[in-house]
């Protein structure tokens, strides 16, 4: 009986080594398995939103996390079926933007309730899979705003954005309130374009702005930098940092880091563990899913006194002194 039980002992240990020593341990399967990730987007990846949520996956990719699939320009008739060819190909996360698709989106992640999912959605989580995430980056839209408000000569600010919804006017209302706190003068002109990836309209936009005496430009899309680069004006930028395009252009940029949320999403499918969550705070400056971009090429030419205020005022919203208001109505124009 007793040489029987040390026989199977060692015939245990010697079976679990050989395991280990093939990789077919379970624990280490689970530690090297890469997670399977699809990405839906209607726009190019490199439309500033999207390019920032690409570039969170790419990073897990090169990390050897994930395994990536993405695909681009995609329309919203098309949206659906896409979805749906990544979930039956097996896929274990679905990241997109439900923006314009809610109601097909949500349809798919009822579906394929083992799958998870993790949209851009202006609506609340869908349990059991469906997640929701936002750009979150108020904090530094306002703090991007204070310089604006520091660095216009005419007291004149233009600003370009996508469709009036609650991620774009959010943004919009925390910069004009920035700017308003170091300049109470200050006037705005506010267009939207109608259209998430339409460069010359935009532009066209930023040249009546312009012509109207805005010395600075709210960069909600691309082309407005562009129109203020050919009238020697001044953009504050969105989301991402062009300043290397635009070093005599580009002030200062909030900026958008999706890797808080994308870290998290594949930590918990990779657990086992992914539930319906709003990762929309995961997009603030505590978490550092968003930040003022360094001011670079105009670090001595912005105000020290508007700088000194903006440090200040970074420092109050990280300590949690200063909360920036959201306000997800339409901006209006100030300028009479």
């Amino acid at each position: 009986m007793t040489n029987r039980r040390i026989f199977t002992g060692r015939l245990l240990c010697t079976s679990m080594a050989i395991s280990a020593t093939l990789g077919l341990a379970p624990a280490l399967v689970s530690a090297q398995t890469k997670v399977k990730v699809a990405a839906v987007y209607t726009v190019p990846f490199e439309q500033q939103w999207v390019s920032r949520i690409h570039k969170a996956l790419k990073a897990a990719e090169a990390r050897g996390e994930i395994e990536y699939k993405a695909s681009e320009n995609v329309s919203n008739a098309d949206y659906e079926r896409v979805m749906r060819e990544y979930a039956t190909g097996g896929n274990q996360l679905i990241v997109g933007e439900a923006f314009a698709v809610e109601a097909a989106a949500r349809k798919v992640a009822k579906d394929f309730p083992k799958t998870s999912f993790l949209l851009g959605s202006s609506g609340k989580p869908q349990a059991p899979n469906f997640s929701v995430f936002d750009n979150y980056i108020q904090e530094p839209a306002y703090l991007s705003g204070m310089i604006a408000g520091g660095m216009t000569k005419t007291n004149k600010i233009g600003m370009v954005g996508g469709f009036p919804i609650p991620e774009v006017n959010r943004l919009m209302h925390a910069f004009m309130a920035g700017a308003k706190e170091t300049n109470p003068k200050v006037e705005f002109t506010i267009t939207f374009i109608n259209s998430w990836f339409d460069p010359p309209k935009a532009k066209e936009a930023t040249f009546a702005m312009i012509d109207k005496g805005a010395d600075v430009l709210y960069a909600e899309r691309f082309g407005v930098s562009d129109a203020a680069k050919e009238k020697g004006k001044l953009a504050i930028g969105n989301v991402i940092n062009t300043q290397d395009k635009y070093p005599d252009t580009v002030v200062a940029s909030a900026l958008w880091n999706m890797e808080p949320s994308i870290d998290r999403a594949l930590k918990l499918v990779k657990d086992g563990k992914f539930t319906a969550e709003d990762y929309g705070p995961y997009s603030m400056m505590k978490h550092k899913g968003s930040e003022l971009a360094p001011l670079g090429t105009f670090e001595k030419k912005v105000p020290a006194d508007i700088v000194a205020k903006v440090k200040a005022k970074e420092a109050d919203i990280l300590a949690g002194k200063f909360t920036v208001k959201v306000d997800d109505s339409q901006p209006k124009s100030t300028a009479k």
